[in-house]
Order: C-alpha cells, then structure tokens, then sequence
C-alpha cells in the first residue's frame, strides 16, 4: 500500500488528532473546538489562506501549487457529530455526554488535514487545491449553507472531491457507484389534531393516535400500489408521539419519517400522495391533519469520467486489484450530494476493518484507514491538476 511519505510519517500524529475530535464530539453547527483545531493545523502546516466561520462553523484552507495554473480542485470533509451515547468502551471514547462520532467524521477530517500537511509541503501540482471542512452533514443543511454563504464564489472550484470511511472488514479497499449514488432524501412531519377525552369514554373523542396509527399503514400503499416496481423509493416512517397518560385519550399525535429516492418524479410523487392521504383521512374522521414535507438531501450524483480519475488516484494508493467502480447505490443520503449539484465531481467509499455499521453506538473506525484515505484525497489533487 502505497501511503504518501508525509502522510505515513505523520501517522502517530494523525492518529492523536483523530482520538482528540473523536473525545470531543459536537453536533452540527457547533463544531467550534473541532474547527478551531482544523484552523490551527492548517495554519501550522503552512497553509497559504484559513479561512473561518463559513456556513456558520466551516473552514476553507487555499494551497497553491509550486506550478502555475489556473484549475482549482476541492477536496470536502465533513466535522459534525450525532446525538448518540457512545458504547464502544474506547480509551478515546465520547467526553460529551449523548454525543458521539458515530459516522467517522471524526476520521474524515483528520484525513483530509493530513491530506493538507502533504500538499502544503511538496506543493507538486499547478494550481490550487481547496480543502473544505464543512459542518452539520447529518440532515442539518452544512452543504447548502456554505453554498449559501458563497463558498464557490469565494473559492471556486473546477471538480471538488468527498470521501466517506466504509466498515467493511475490507481494509485497504477503496469503492465507488458511478451516476446516482446516493438517495436523495426529505424529511416528513405529519400533526394529527384530534379530540381528546377520558379513556373510559372514548366515544366521545376524535382518537388521534388510532387515526396517526392508520394512517402509518396507509402510507406504505404510496410505495407498493403508487411509485412504479423499478423505481426505487423508502418511505419510513421513525417517529410517532401521542399522550402522556394512562387514562386520557390524547388531543394530539405526530408522525415523522423520511422518503428516500433516487428521481425527483419519485419524491413529488411521494409527496403529493402522502399530503392526499392526509387530507383523506382528515376528512374521514373529522380532525385537522397538518403535513410539513422538506427536502434534505439531493440524489448524490458521480460524474462517471471523474469517478474514473477518483479511482485511478485511489489505485496509487491501494492497488488496482482493490478498486471497485461498480458499486451499488445506496439509499443513504449525504449531502455532498449539494456540492456535486454545482460543481461536477465524485465521492467514494475506503473500506476498514470496522464492521459495525453507520449511527450505531458500538460504531469503530479504524485509525489504521487514516493515512490511506489521507493520501487518496492528496493524490487526487495532484492527478488533477498536472502541469
């Protein structure tokens, strides 16, 4: 495996970084430990420009090559943390109570500093590389809001580049799903506003929980009797909330889910049947049904011919034998996927020997991926920007 020399020599150092944010973990839009330390190693890696407080608690770090040119390659890492209580007993495990980098942000960060400490000191490449460190990835907007706030018009970019951590139990291996790799996701909430009553007299109420709890049944036909066999489309619902008693039927019941898809005709459809459904029930059993549906996620989209140049910079690293470009789609979202919407580019997985999945408590990823994903995201800029 060829790890770049900078990246393997600063291993140990890599690794004490990414046990530190690990330790220290903060849910999205308030990374402010977590970027400050991004802004501090940029700076002490001899970064040309820091750039702070993009799309709230980002950070941009702009390398010159030692060559002239005028193509600028972007390279993203996301810093934000998720609301579980960590069970993983490390000895760098969670110092922040109910909250834990249990999706490897942690470890893609640390990867794309050390991907910056290596740019930064051979500069062989003409042009710029633009290292993006974004917040609030998980369903809080981090993409669009540093979009929003102009991070390619201060920083424009000619392709820009995501990597994720896979916990595989395949070390070493490096994947990619060319074209819609990625489900685009929209989160749901639905508001049942019945009439409540003594449990003992329920005639006299407008039950919501009995309506909310059809209604999760109802919603399934979207899928099976609406959106077309070959179109892919989950529709989940996660959440329902409802009284507080054992003796009251409740006035109110709430539902929350998400619709995942890969066409935007699928989501509208999705939408439009779920809102009609709703609005059938309401009338049906005379309550007051409100439907808030939002778009969180695009469908993450790989440019093919990019993806191609993502794999050919990996197979520096790891090997041809351990590239694969034929990756299925995930119906997980990732809002990369915003990035790819305005700049064309690609986004990866690289395998470890973790294999307790994604969001989960007992989540490990394994600090021996840092340096090889650290070094892919460096070879990509240079592959990309040769004189």
């Amino acid at each position: 495996m060829a790890v770049l020399p900078i990246i393997e020599a600063s291993t140990d150092e890599l690794t004490e970084i990414f046990k530190d944010l690990h330790a220290h973990p903060e849910i999205g839009f308030t990374e402010t430990r977590t970027a400050g330390i991004v802004a501090d190693k940029l700076r002490a890696y001899g970064v040309d420009e820091v750039h702070v407080g993009i799309g709230q608690t980002g950070v941009v770090g702009i390398i010159r090559g030692s060559r002239e040119g005028a193509r600028r390659i972007g390279v993203r890492a996301d810093m934000d943390a998720l609301p579980i209580t960590e069970e993983t007993n490390l000895a760098y495990a969670s110092t922040n109570p109910g909250v834990m980098h249990a999706c490897g942000h942690d470890g893609h960060t640390t990867m794309l500093l050390g991907a910056a400490k290596h740019l930064a000191a051979t500069r062989d490449f003409a042009g710029t590389a633009v290292m993006i460190f974004q917040p609030a990835e998980e369903g809080l907007g981090g993409a669009r809001g540093m979009i929003k706030d102009g991070l390619f018009d201060r920083f424009p970019c000619d392709e820009v580049y995501g990597m994720h951590n896979s916990p595989n139990g395949a070390a070493g291996t490096v994947g990619i799903c060319k074209g819609a790799a990625m489900a685009g996701a929209s989160f749901f909430d639905i508001t049942v506003q019945g009439k409540g009553s003594h449990a003992a007299a329920p005639h006299q109420s407008r039950d919501p929980l009995v309506i909310a709890s059809n209604l999760v049944g109802s919603l399934q036909t979207i899928l099976s009797r609406n959106v077309a066999p070959l179109d892919t489309c989950v529709l989940s619902v996660t959440q329902l909330h409802a009284g507080a008693a054992y003796n009251v039927v409740p006035d109110t019941a709430m539902l929350a889910g998400t619709i995942r898809y890969f066409k935007d005709e699928v989501s509208a459809l999705a939408e439009t049947r779920m809102r009609e459904l709703c609005a059938g029930f309401a009338v049906a059993y005379g309550v007051t049904i409100n439907v808030d549906v939002r778009n969180v996620f695009d469908v993450l989209m790989n440019d093919h011919d990019l993806s191609d140049a993502y794999m050919d910079a990996a197979a520096d690293v790891v090997g041809r034998e351990n590239i694969s470009d034929t990756d299925q789609p995930a119906t997980g979202s990732e809002d990369f996927a915003d990035m790819l919407k305005v700049i064309p580019g690609a986004y990866c997985r690289v395998g470890h020997s973790g294999t307790t999945g994604l969001h989960n408590p007992s989540f490990f990823l394994d600090p021996e991926v840092l340096p090889v994903g650290a070094s892919i995201m460096a070879r990509i800029v240079e592959r990309r920007l040769v004189s």
